[in-house]
């Protein structure tokens, strides 16, 4: 039996999400914990590395795009913190294991455990399911949403970031190592808002210009009344389209919400930006999805 309906693929397509239940076992969940438990562990952060992690549009451009521990993070795997948890001497003043915002953005290709996960059937099958011939993987995270620091996230379209030619070959799927809520920062969607185009990308600047990236276009505005809330149960999967509009809020609560996410793109007949940040490497070429 497919891991994926007929229904849900109809859900996908014409709201742009959709949620699994089950793509792992509580016991699969908890693994990926504890080995990002020791990965943060074992950090050794440099001073020119402590980059505060926003969405919002300035900080975004300031501290990612200047910061080329960002840029140059494709094929590694790189820490980015929250705002506040370092001191002005540059030590920390929270503990290590809640200082994280994330972990990128190449966990799929040097972890074994997150490799595993990423190839796994049941993702091949999701994939398959969609009709998808070529895909591969371009980027994956640890996102850690810290239990009362863990940052909002504002309205946005992966495209945004991960932009092709044509639109519509990008798709995230977002997995809950721990029951994602309301209480504690789910996923909030406007469903069809896939249908509506990006309004604005983030590319890469000239080679020797600052900053290293920038925005083009402009930043729409939504309605907070279309917004609709995915909570996902441990365990379970989102499958977001590329120009779905999401966003997620601050978690105010006492429970993190640890989330192990990754991307996918259909490479048959598409083509890549060549000015997205993110850029595949000699040492890392987008691996297909259909082998480990």
């Amino acid at each position: 039996m497919d891991f994926m309906t007929d229904q849900d693929v109809q859900k996908y397509k014409e709201d742009g999400y959709v949620v699994l239940d089950g793509l792992l076992t509580s016991q699969e969940c908890d693994e990926l914990r504890q080995r990002m438990a020791e990965i943060v562990d074992r950090m050794d952060v440099p001073e020119h590395c402590r980059t505060t992690f926003s969405t919002y549009h300035d900080e975004q451009l300031k501290t990612q795009g200047n910061a080329d521990y960002f840029i140059t993070s494709g094929d590694k795997i790189r820490f980015f913190f929250e705002k506040g948890v370092f001191g002005d001497k540059g030590e920390f003043v929270v503990p290590k294991q809640q200082s994280l915002n994330k972990v990128g953005h190449a966990l799929h290709a040097y972890e074994p455990l997150y490799k595993n996960i990423t190839h796994s059937p049941k993702v091949q099958g999701i994939a398959k399911k969609l009709g998808l011939v070529n895909p591969v993987i371009l980027q994956s995270m640890y996102i850690f949403k810290q239990p009362g620091i863990g940052g909002e996230v504002t309205p946005h379209q992966d495209a945004t970031f991960l932009y092709t030619e044509p639109l519509g070959r990008v798709m995230g799927l977002w997995i809950a190592l721990e029951d994602a809520t309301v209480n504690n920062g789910c996923l909030w969607f406007i469903p069809g808002s896939q249908n509506s185009g990006i309004s604005r990308r983030m590319v890469r600047t000239l080679k020797g210009t600052f900053p290293l990236t920038d925005f083009i276009g402009r930043e729409r505005t939504y309605d907070e009344e279309k917004f609709v809330a995915a909570p996902v149960k441990k365990g379970g999967v989102v499958l977001i389209h590329g120009e779905v509009v999401h966003r997620s809020a601050e978690n105010t609560s006492e429970d993190s919400r640890h989330v192990y996410t990754f991307h996918i793109m259909e490479a048959l007949d598409t083509r890549w930006s060549p000015d997205n940040w993110l850029q595949p490497t000699e040492e890392l070429p987008f691996p297909s999805l259909y082998t480990k």
